[in-house]
């Protein structure tokens, strides 16, 4: 069995009890095989980003140790989103869901694979992926970005609230 690694997951959803979900979907993380969650950050409110006709969308971010390699943690991330009623459809980007989880980061591994890129593309392009991150890892540092904190000096994060 390899060494534990760092593995950050965006937690995102904004259909029913979204916030509750999220909650949830936290505990999930914990039955990963070979993986352990270190932490959580609050749970944010977001505006929709890229097709904004939504609600709001509640998201967070955990911290996995993990044994498991990339495409193995992605499969079991997967297998939660289908748990809690996600079904993905390519023809549906940015729309409604229950729940959603990104692979963000998997240490410093930078991949590109059908359906796994690593880190993710658009982190450092995304506020409302990166507060939470932040919180939950302030020193982060995005392979071939740089400092997590420096990519969201330059994002607007005014509309993120975290809730309670």
């Amino acid at each position: 069995m390899s060494s534990p690694v760092p593995a950050f997951i965006g937690l995102g959803g904004n259909l029913g009890d979204a916030a509750g979900t999220l909650r949830s979907a936290l505990l999930a993380l914990e039955r990963i095989p070979r993986s352990r969650l270190v932490s959580a950050s609050r749970l944010f409110r977001t505006p929709a980003w890229g097709r904004q006709q939504q609600p709001d969308f509640i998201n967070a971010a955990a911290h996995l140790e993990t044994s498991l390699p990339p495409r193995e943690l992605l499969e079991a991330l997967l297998a939660i989103e289908r748990e809690f009623g996600r079904e993905r459809d390519p023809a549906q980007r940015w729309g409604p869901r229950t729940l959603d989880l990104d692979l963000l980061l998997y240490a410093q591994t930078v991949m590109d694979e059908p359906g796994l890129r690593l880190p993710h593309p658009h982190l450092h392009e995304r506020a409302f992926a990166l507060l939470p991150l932040l919180e939950v890892a302030p020193d982060l540092h995005i392979p071939g970005h740089g400092a997590a904190s420096r990519a969201l000096i330059g994002l607007d994060a005014s509309a993120i609230q975290p809730l309670g």
